[in-house]
């Protein structure tokens, strides 16, 4: 604790930028991964909703931007 009180204020910020890299760049490799895995993600969210609806039906979008987030 005593050495984060003895850093000049130019240290913490080197360390608060690392910080913020290293969150942006995970957020990003998370984002990817999952864009990759759409398909299985969808399937597995809808998959419930599949198992109760009728035979030769279908899920309808109702507003414009629902389609996007399952392509």
């Amino acid at each position: 604790m005593d050495e984060l009180e003895k850093q000049p204020l130019t240290q913490h910020l080197r360390e608060l930028r690392s910080c913020l890299i290293n969150a942006s760049l995970a957020v990003a490799v998370g984002f990817a991964i999952s864009y990759y895995y759409i398909q299985e993600i969808g399937a597995w969210f809808f998959k419930p909703l599949y198992e109760v609806l009728p035979d030769r039906s279908s899920l309808i979008f109702t507003s414009y931007q629902e389609a996007f987030f399952f392509i």
